[in-house]
């Protein structure tokens, strides 16, 4: 009982001062135009100044893709060779040689 009791005294004075913190803010004023940088284009786009995203997205998939497969093709590689490894110890074990 005593647990719970001061669990609840706890939680009464962890979120009472948070309430009574945030009640005071006062609310933000939004920015003018020019305060925040952001100016909305009335006039269409010039295709020379608009940036061909298909072709860069498409180039960034391709890397990705890429990169992925050369990963899995050195993890690949590198556990064959453990593999490799492996298999010529249990031969060595199973035969009783020293290494060489």
């Amino acid at each position: 009982m005593k647990v719970i009791g001061s669990l609840i005294v706890t939680l009464v004075l962890l979120l009472v001062p948070a309430a009574l913190a945030s009640a005071q803010q006062p609310a933000p004023k939004a920015p003018a135009a020019a305060q925040d940088g952001f100016v909305p284009v009335d006039s269409p786009i010039n295709p020379e100044d608009a940036m061909p995203a298909p072709r860069l997205v498409a180039i960034a998939y391709g890397f990705i893709w890429v990169a992925l497969f050369g990963y899995l093709w050195t993890v690949r590689s590198r556990l064959a060779t453990v593999e490799r490894e492996l298999e010529s110890m249990n031969r060595r074990v199973a035969t009783g040689q020293k290494r060489p």
